[in-house]
């Protein structure tokens, strides 16, 4: 079950972690902590806005952990080619959401190989750190749980392979209007613009440019709640 309450043990991360061991004994460290007292000690201020708030956590455990990939097609922990996610979760310990990987170049999909893509290069190996809602309360009241670092088998990978396979070769056939994110098994592609203010472009069934709202893959909710209990899950 989720904790709620942890010890006061003050955060302090002293740059990158050279191993992933020390990654994950400074990830344990911060269980049962909450993001405000997390923030407080690396001098951020949350704030009450969820929305406003909601990019603030993930930045927040990545300051806490060492994390120093930054933007682009890095690794958070490119010494250790780990991924850091972080997964809302309630009482049950469930997913309230999916979970974002990366964006989806829709242009490109035709090129697209699951080999050599940044999706399965971000999958290789993810630290997932649960952050438990509590009801009614500010963004942060969120209580860090237990990580847990993940590396797909050989099973989820084919899995994972395969709804790849099959997004990108719908799109890649000209039916990026088609896609939905009921798409894939595990791996899905949303929407990752909030609004219509922002396009990419695709390619319609006679290989027409046309515009349409950018994309990203999420992993599954059933799917990281199956991993978070038994990484080797196959929901």
């Amino acid at each position: 079950m989720p904790v709620m309450v942890g010890a006061r043990v003050k955060v302090s991360t002293g740059g990158p972690p050279p191993s992933i061991d020390e990654l994950l004994a400074r990830a344990h460290a911060l269980y049962g902590r909450t993001l405000a007292e997390v923030a407080d000690d690396l001098g951020v201020i949350v704030g009450d806005d969820r929305v406003r708030t909601k990019g603030k956590f993930g930045n927040i455990l990545e300051r806490a952990l060492g994390a120093h990939g930054g933007s682009g097609k890095v690794h958070d922990f490119p010494d250790l080619g780990v991924e850091l996610k972080s997964i809302p979760i309630d009482e049950r310990g469930r997913p309230k959401e999916s979970t974002y990987v990366c964006t989806f170049s829709v242009a490109d999909a035709e090129r697209e190989e699951w080999a050599s893509s940044w999706v399965k290069a971000k999958l290789a190996c993810v630290l997932f750190v649960p952050l438990l809602i509590g009801g009614g309360e500010g963004p942060g009241a969120r209580t860090v749980q237990r990580p847990v670092l993940w590396r797909p088998s050989t099973e989820q990978e084919a899995i994972l392979n395969a709804d790849f396979d099959d997004i990108v070769g719908l799109v890649g056939m000209g039916g990026i209007e088609e896609l939905t994110a009921h798409e894939g098994r595990w791996l899905q592609v949303r929407p990752k613009a909030r609004d219509g203010s922002k396009t990419a472009v695709a390619y319609g069934e006679d290989g027409d440019r046309i515009a349409t709202v950018p994309r990203g893959f999420y992993l599954r909710p059933s799917f990281t709640d199956a991993i978070l209990r038994d990484p080797t899950a196959r929901p």
